[in-house]
């Protein structure tokens, strides 16, 4: 069976041994976190030709299951691989929409163009996106908080080893559902501070989405859980500690007279799409908003000054989670009785509420998908 998608034909092989009904539920019940996948996968591949021109082809959509790799395939050895993350929301009238995907395939883009993977066309990005939703459109919860998390990936599997660019690669799209990314009520949670790590370097990846940020970045997570705390805060020790990102979302700061200000990007920091839309959500609301450096030093201060009022993290998984303590073996700045800031509830709530549909979508942000 081939459906067409963003004017793309994605061939259905559908899976002979979906989940039941009762067994979609009982995971709906309590999703977790990336725990639990839908039945299908999308998927379209890409070769170079013997005259030395590449392009994609046979996109489809079929089940869920382990992906046959060679073990000389390019992103085993290399690590050439890149990957996104987005959401589908239930509405109150059981549509499923998703929040700026074009945004994402940008960013694909980006990513692709450094670590010298071929560009996925739009169309192919969107398309395989709807497709997969569409087929599995029964794995959307509609709980409070809950969403179908969606993960694009693109690795090279072509079988060599030779150091260059691979000359096949594929992209394929998962899905996850999703409750509460840390899980229960909303509460400020503890961030460590990395002395020893850094994230990223100046030339380096830090602008992209791909596998080997992260890699890096595993060791300070488990420092930080083994101190108490929820996430990792990377500084860049060559330029006054200025603040970059936690280990997978973007920080912000109320200021005392209202304003907001992060850190601006710099090539070491990921240029996130929810920290793209509080930026534009925060203006909505009348707020300036600055992106400029702001260090360590200026964190500690305003705190202790009243200067800075509330700290909150951003990201696709959190979408909005406010700071309550920042602190490493020497350091403690906030406090663990922190309540949730009324500015960062008030841009959680209105973001939120574009994303499910409650809140007036002013700047077409959200796209249909079945």
């Amino acid at each position: 069976m081939t459906q067409t998608a963003h004017g793309v034909e994605f061939n259905q092989q559908l899976s002979a041994t979906p989940k039941s009904a009762e067994e979609r539920a009982a995971i709906l019940a309590n999703p977790g976190f990336g725990n639990f996948f839908t039945d299908h996968t999308a998927i379209v591949d890409y070769s170079v030709d013997e005259n030395g021109d590449g392009g994609w082809h046979h996109p489809r959509v079929e089940a869920y299951g382990p992906i046959s790799l060679d073990p000389s395939a390019a992103v085993l050895h290399y690590g050439q691989e890149i990957f996104e993350g987005l959401k589908a929301y239930r509405h109150a009238d059981g549509s499923i929409w998703t929040f700026r995907p074009e945004a994402n395939a940008a960013r694909l883009n980006k990513s692709a163009r450094r670590l010298a993977l071929p560009e996925l066309p739009a169309e192919y990005f969107l398309g395989a996106i709807r497709e997969l939703v569409a087929t599995d459109k029964e794995w959307v919860p509609a709980g409070d908080g809950e969403a179908l998390y969606l993960r694009p990936f693109m690795i090279a599997t072509e079988a060599f080893l030779g150091v260059r660019a691979a000359r096949e690669v594929s992209f394929r799209v998962i899905a996850s559902p999703a409750g509460n990314y840390f899980g229960g009520e909303l509460k400020p949670v503890s961030i460590w501070i990395s002395r020893e790590y850094a994230r990223a370097g100046r030339g380096g990846t830090g602008a992209a989405k791909c596998g080997g940020n992260y890699a890096a970045s595993l060791i300070a997570q488990q420092e930080a859980e083994a101190n108490g705390c929820k996430q990792v805060l990377f500084l860049d020790q060559f330029n006054d500690n200025a603040i970059e990102e936690l280990g997978g979302m973007n920080v912000f700061f109320v200021m005392k007279d209202g304003s907001l200000a992060t850190p601006a990007l710099t090539g070491t920091i990921l240029e996130g799409v929810t920290r793209s839309s509080v930026i534009q959500v925060a203006k909505d609301m009348g707020r300036d908003v600055s992106e400029r450096k702001i260090t360590l030093d200026e964190w500690r201060d305003g705190v202790a000054s009243g200067e800075i009022t509330e700290v909150f993290a951003c990201g696709t998984a959190a979408v909005i989670t406010p700071i309550g303590v920042l602190k490493d073996a020497t350091e403690f700045i906030g406090s663990e009785d922190a309540k949730a800031g009324e500015t960062t509830m008030a841009i959680r709530e209105q973001l939120l509420g574009i994303q499910t549909g409650t809140v007036p979508d002013t700047h077409g942000w959200l796209t249909r998908l079945a």
